[in-house]
């Protein structure tokens, strides 16, 4: 299964970019005995529209064109719900077990995605209860696809 990460901003050269460019070289090694195989970050500016809705419909339509017609979409979003490591793994694991084809991960412009593109997701996931700068959140997610790979490997990566 292809794994995309799809972000609304781009992020800039620095520590935090070296840090999640880290953890997705480390995806990319572990996820392809798994059948898991990292492809790409896919960065768009943030809309210009002069309205919230109309800037977030604007970013959500892309997210769709990114999105495979059988892909399986997981949506980052404050409304979403809260997962330990293992469960996300366990999904990420039964899409695989599943035959779907792509996994595509969707980080949110400031205004966050339209309700549509939440209704179509497969799973809408909050990384707590408060509000992250967008770059650390691109850590976040590539540190948890990473974590997701050892834990369906075994490797002691993951440790309670």
């Amino acid at each position: 299964m292809r794994i995309t990460v799809f972000a609304v901003g781009r992020m800039k050269s620095g520590p935090e970019r070296e840090l999640a460019d880290r953890y997705l070289d480390r995806l990319k090694k572990t996820g392809v005995p798994l059948g898991l195989e990292f492809t790409s970050v896919i960065e768009i500016t943030e809309s210009k529209a002069p309205q919230a809705e109309l800037r977030k419909r604007e970013e959500s339509a892309k997210v769709l064109e990114a999105l495979d017609q059988d892909g399986v979409l997981i949506l980052l979003d404050e409304r979403g719900k809260t997962v330990p490591s293992e469960a996300f793994a366990a999904a990420v694991a039964r899409f695989r077990d599943d035959g779907k084809r792509q996994l595509l991960v969707a980080i949110g412009g400031p205004d966050g995605h339209a309700a549509s593109l939440r209704d179509r997701a497969d799973v809408v996931l909050a990384l707590g209860a408060m509000t992250w700068p967008h770059q650390i959140v691109r850590i976040l997610v590539a540190e948890q696809l990473y974590r997701a790979t050892t834990i369906l490997a075994g490797h002691p990566y993951h440790r309670i």
